[in-house]
């Protein structure tokens, strides 16, 4: 018996330096810390976002401080104007969407569902009507995306934005703007795991089945998807421009005056509501398929 166990010994340690001398050993060990070193990137890369959204949704979602003079609590949710309830839902695009399409409902302005805008009447009834008749430009006719992105970025809604801001019923653009950095950084750190997980992939066998590298480089990314799950769940669909003040103001308006305006429905929740499909195939000219906040800028359509 000790003999055996002595020769048994003996095999292994033979094995074990054919190992070593012919780096096969060597080679797979370096293999698997190599994958693991790839998932804790993946792993570091997704905390690290993960932890700059939380702590930008965390300040977003503070409540701003009224004005000595009442400011926000000063306001009902009927106290809010078509132009503030568009800006505060849906931002500066919002509110050129709904001056061309109150401009259309008093014959004021044609939109065409090929995409363009003619103008029919040049008399403007406030500094966003003014600011979409000097897009439409000499001719009278432009196409709508290009008068949109215009009014959007008129002075007159950077005046709506500075004013709903110092009522504490906006989100400052600070606030927007780390937001919308999480939101990319977390996309960014999603697309990091699924690029490690296929480097790891191709990396020479090391004995570890594929279907548990795939296991443990999926954790990080499930980890990434839920947090922009989430993100994408509180964010919708007021708080990309409203500030919880504001967003109480608006969920108020929407259950009153929600169905009883088509403009207010528009100002509400945008363009999709609208059931003329020529009129929303006109708006839907250079329109993109995301909803994400874009950055923070009161000019930004």
């Amino acid at each position: 018996m000790l003999q055996q166990q002595f020769e048994l010994r003996q095999f292994v340690g033979f094995e074990l330096q054919q190992q070593f001398l012919t780096g096969h050993f060597s080679s797979s060990w370096e293999s698997a810390m190599f994958w693991v070193l790839l998932l804790l990137t993946a792993w570091a890369g997704v905390l690290a976002s993960c932890a700059l959204l939380l702590r930008a949704a965390a300040v977003a979602s503070v409540a701003v401080p009224a004005p000595p003079d009442g400011g926000a609590g000063g306001y009902r949710p009927d106290e809010l104007n078509l132009y503030e309830t568009a800006y505060l839902a849906g931002g500066p695009r919002r509110v050129a969407e709904l001056t061309l399409l109150s401009m259309q409902r008093g014959r004021r302005l044609l939109l065409a569902r090929t995409g363009w805008a003619t103008v029919v009447d040049p008399v403007g009834r406030d500094p966003h009507e003014h600011a979409v008749l000097a897009a439409l430009g000499p001719d009278g006719q432009a196409p709508v995306v290009a008068v949109r992105s215009a009014a959007a970025r008129d002075e007159a809604v950077r005046v709506l934005a500075d004013r709903l801001d110092a009522a504490g019923l906006a989100l400052p653009a600070a606030a927007r703007d780390a937001v919308a950095g999480g939101v990319r950084a977390v996309r960014r750190a999603a697309a990091l795991v699924a690029a490690t997980a296929v480097a790891a992939l191709c990396l020479p066998a090391d004995g570890t089945a594929r279907a548990v590298v795939l296991c443990w480089f999926s954790m990080p990314l499930l980890l990434a998807l839920g947090c922009l799950a989430i993100a994408r769940f509180e964010t919708y669909p007021y708080s990309a421009w409203a500030s919880p003040a504001g967003q109480r103001l608006l969920v108020a308006l929407d259950r009153e005056q929600g169905e009883a305006d088509p403009l207010t429905a528009v100002a509400l929740r945008g363009v999709r509501v609208l059931a003329d499909p020529a009129l929303r195939a006109a708006m839907a000219q250079g329109v993109s398929g995301g909803s994400w906040p874009g950055p923070g800028r009161p000019d930004t359509p």
